[in-house]
């Protein structure tokens, strides 16, 4: 894999086995064909992040609403492919969420907490519901941060406050979404 070390991480190649199905902050990720398995690679400023996130799937990697981790290097991990959708693809799409989903996402939080984790940075993007409506939550990185996240609490406070109303729309345009989550990085919006 060769990825140019300018401000944007540009992907320039990587092996004809994997297919990228998306890039963060810190990492790029790939599908690794022909298996059910997903690869997480770091760019060179973040990979020190691989050895944290990879500590934390293996404290939850008993729970099932985690993927399992496979392996995991200096600047990589593999980790269970999800196939599912986001829960902001599914605002963006009108695809309607239950109360069961943000039930099971409570609990998944909560099994974490009892494994000594506090769950942080955890959005729309990082909660995926699978086919099967099993809810499944990526990209842990932060659970081990000390101080307090609210990001859950609020959203979850919005859905039952805004989203569960009949009139409340159930399908939300994507520039809407960010530019609240802008305003809310920014604490313009509580």
């Amino acid at each position: 894999m060769k990825i140019e070390s300018d401000n944007q991480h540009t992907l320039l190649d990587y092996d004809k086995s994997l297919t990228l199905i998306g890039q963060g902050r810190s990492a790029y990720v790939f599908r690794i064909k022909q298996t059910g398995k997903a690869m997480k690679v770091f760019f060179p400023e973040y990979m020190y992040i691989a050895e944290e996130e990879a500590e934390i799937y293996k404290v939850v990697q008993e729970i099932t609403y985690y993927p399992t981790l496979y392996d995991a290097g200096s600047n990589y991990l593999v980790i269970d492919y999800i196939e599912g959708t986001t829960l902001f693809d599914c605002l963006t799409n009108g695809i309607p969420i239950s109360q069961e989903v943000v039930r099971d996402i409570d609990i998944a939080l909560q099994l974490a907490k009892q494994e000594g984790l506090n769950p942080s940075d955890v959005h729309l993007r990082n909660i995926l519901i699978t086919s099967d409506l099993q809810v499944k939550i990526i990209d842990v990185a932060r659970f081990r941060q000390t101080k307090d996240c609210n990001q859950w609490l609020d959203l979850k406070k919005a859905f039952y406050c805004y989203y569960e109303k009949r009139y409340f729309p159930k399908k939300i345009p994507e520039f809407m979404l960010n530019g609240i989550a802008m305003l809310y990085k920014k604490n313009l919006l509580k």
